[in-house]
């Protein structure tokens, strides 16, 4: 009975839980609806409820936005109104880290967040996974006088904290795993581990 029921779990646990995250998304897209006058309400002029609206209308508003800020006329509107946000003491802060973040991990050349790296932390011969959020660190390497990388270190099971470190890039050991694959190892207490094969690590040297 009970291998039953673990076997069981497994088929439905995972799909319960995506569905669940799922359905929560689209709830918390679908109140852009409310933006709209009440009058223009899908559900008003439909005469009933259409899941999933909010989320088109989202990758609409996106995708015009991107459109109107890619060419000359909107990146005057943006400059501009960023130069109104800096006037502002603490939205200033907030609005520029935010923005010079996703700038790090959106860009199509950004080198954070794109190695799963291993390195000994919190003491020699203990590892921790990390990923490396850059490369290029002014004055710390010019001070230093050494070849160094910053380093992400998250918490399990929550990945949103964790500890930035400072260190030597020849103290780090890069993996074959993608980010993805790294973030399921730490998200999972080190119990879902990605498949490796030591052949494919050895081709790969290879090439």
């Amino acid at each position: 009975m009970r291998k039953y029921l673990i076997a069981g779990l497994l088929v439905w646990m995972p799909v319960g839980i995506t569905f669940l995250i799922i359905r929560a998304v689209i709830d918390f897209l679908d109140k852009i609806l409310l933006w709209l006058p009440a009058s223009y309400h899908p559900d008003v002029i439909l005469k009933f409820h259409i899941p999933g609206l909010g989320v088109v209308l989202a990758i609409i508003l996106v995708l015009i936005t991107g459109i109107i800020v890619a060419n000359l006329l909107g990146r005057r509107i943006v400059a501009a109104w960023e130069s109104l946000l800096s006037r502002i003491p603490l939205v200033r802060s907030l609005y520029t880290g935010i923005k010079q973040i996703l700038e790090a991990v959106l860009a199509a050349d950004a080198k954070s967040f794109r190695k799963v790296l291993l390195i000994e932390y919190p003491r020699k011969g203990v590892w921790s996974l990390a990923f490396m959020t850059s490369d290029s660190l002014g004055e710390v390497q010019s001070k230093t006088e050494l070849d160094m990388i910053s380093v992400f270190i998250p918490t399990t099971p929550n990945p949103t904290s964790g500890f930035v470190l400072m260190i030597p890039n020849k103290d780090v050991v890069q993996l074959n795993m993608g980010v993805e694959e790294g973030l399921k190892m730490i998200i999972s207490m080190g119990v879902v581990v990605p498949d490796w094969k030591k052949d494919n690590f050895i081709n790969d040297i290879k090439k």
